[in-house]
C-alpha cells in the first residue's frame, strides 16, 4: 500500500479530466483525491496497492482524449487514515 501526490500540467482543466482521473480511481479501487489548482495543473492524491496505482497512472498518462498531458511530477507521501473511495475536491 502507498499514496502518491501526482501534479499533472498541460490541458487538464475544462476538458473532463477530473471526473476522467475520478472515474479510473474508483474502478481501481484507489482512494484519494482529484482537484484544481489555481495555476491550471490538477492535484491528484492516490493510495492503493502498487499494482493498482501503476494501472491508474498509465490511464492518466493517457488521457480521456480531450486533456493534453505536458508534465506529470509524482512524489511519495504519507498514507492517510479514513478514506473510503475516490472523490473530486474543490
Amino acid at each position: 500500500m502507498a499514496r502518491y501526490l501526482i501534479i499533472v500540467s498541460g490541458r487538464v482543466q475544462g476538458v473532463g479530466f477530473r471526473y476522467f482521473v475520478q472515474i479510473i480511481g474508483n474502478k481501481l479501487k484507489l482512494k484519494g483525491f482529484v482537484r484544481n489548482q489555481s495555476n491550471g495543473n490538477v492535484e491528484i492524491e492516490a493510495e492503493g496497492p502498487e499494482e493498482n496505482f501503476k494501472k491508474f497512472l498509465k490511464e492518466v498518462k493517457e488521457g480521456n482524449g480531450f486533456s493534453k498531458i505536458s508534465d506529470i511530477c509524482i512524489k511519495s507521501i504519507k498514507i492517510k487514515e479514513n478514506e473510503k473511495n475516490f472523490s473530486i475536491t474543490y
